[in-house]
């Protein structure tokens, strides 16, 4: 483990990000690539929502730069060792953060979103990166998946796009639960010895860093589709490369806990909308963050407080990983029970009163 590899990979991401953000504010505002206050939105005045191309930006530099140390520097190969997943990692994000500025900039339905969404990740697929196996947690061993693999890889990818897509509704939100997503990401691979995870764990941290210059409130722009859809994408092949190599019986729960926020806000809108006859696909206001700022907190207050929650949940994801059974249902149990309680505070399966 060469830890000023990673520390070098974290930096570029950042200040490329740092740089190109504003570029992108500076495109956005004069094309009109803006999102208008009003509706759903709490934000004032009209924002650029073009912000995903400061972050890809940053990830290019990243992947450039670890590139050149590879074959000049003499660092450890990842992107060009044999049958590395790097082609095939990098061309299915590439697809998804496309997908997401054509939304930004025209606009696209649902289905041909979900259709450019399977696209990218059918591309991930195509280059071996995929869930072959579960483990069993009853009789030990594991579950080989067959024919099952790419369906179940697709599905796991495409949910992971979507649920950074839909927690990205404040001011910094999304970049902030994503790096403490990768930050927990990168210890575990960095632990277990799984270098392509930890290479894209470190270059998300610092996208996203370089992107909260800019994004945390009061934001001048925002990440759009471009960023958020860049952002699930990454985690998705992040824990495909990383967690969901082990054999371990909890790796399947892992990082699902460790991006638990958005995962428990878009169950509960699931649930919420089934129970009051509504469309699964159509937007209230009664996601996390609108019924925090509904008890009276502040923007910024808000998302600290998810902040912590997702730090908490990142914690406990990690410590599952490594502590015995018992301790990981103990674990696993006290945080759905302190989840339930802020559900249950917040009135998350109730119906929402206004439009999101």
């Amino acid at each position: 483990m060469n830890w000023v590899e990673h520390a070098i990979v974290l930096a570029v991401a950042a200040a490329v990000t740092l740089v190109m953000t504003p570029v992108a504010r500076l495109v956005g505002l004069r094309w009109g690539i803006v999102s208008h206050a009003g509706g759903r939105h709490v934000h004032q005045g009209s924002i650029p929502r073009i912000g995903g191309v400061g972050m890809f930006s940053g990830l290019l530099a990243a992947a450039a730069v670890r590139w050149v140390g590879e074959l000049a520097w003499g660092w450890q190969p990842i992107l060009t060792a044999e049958a590395s997943p790097a082609g095939a990692v990098f061309a299915g994000m590439t697809v998804a953060f496309i997908v997401g500025l054509v939304d930004d900039v025209i606009g696209l339905s649902a289905g041909k979103k979900l259709i450019g969404q399977l696209v990218a990740a059918s591309v991930t697929v195509a280059g071996g990166v995929r869930i072959e196996f579960v483990s069993d947690p009853f009789g030990g061993g594991i579950v080989l998946l067959g024919i099952l693999a790419v369906p179940v890889t697709l599905l796991w990818m495409v949910s992971f796009a979507n649920i950074v897509n839909l927690i990205d509704g404040l001011d910094g939100l999304a970049a902030g639960v994503t790096a403490i997503a990768a930050i927990s990401l990168a210890v575990l691979a960095l632990e277990s010895n799984q270098p392509m995870a930890a290479f894209l764990a470190m270059a998300l941290i610092g996208i996203c860093i370089g992107f909260l210059r800019y994004n945390f409130h009061p934001a001048s722009i925002f990440m759009g589709d471009s960023g958020s859809l860049l952002l699930g994408f990454a985690l998705a092949c992040i824990s495909l490369t990383g967690v969901m190599k082990s054999v371990a019986a909890i790796a399947l729960v892992v990082p699902i806990l460790i991006v638990g926020v958005p995962v428990f806000d878009t169950f509960s809108a699931i649930i919420r909308r089934k129970r009051y006859g509504r469309p699964i696909g159509e937007a209230d206001s009664g996601h996390i963050h609108h019924r925090l700022l509904a008890r009276g907190f502040s923007q910024r207050q808000t998302v600290v407080i998810i902040y912590v929650w997702s730090a908490a949940l990142a914690v406990g994801g990690y410590a599952m990983r490594w502590v015995p059974m018992l301790y990981k249902l103990v674990t696993f149990v006290v945080l759905a029970l302190l989840s339930g309680l802020m559900a249950h505070w917040l009135g998350l399966f109730e119906a929402a009163h206004h439009d999101e």
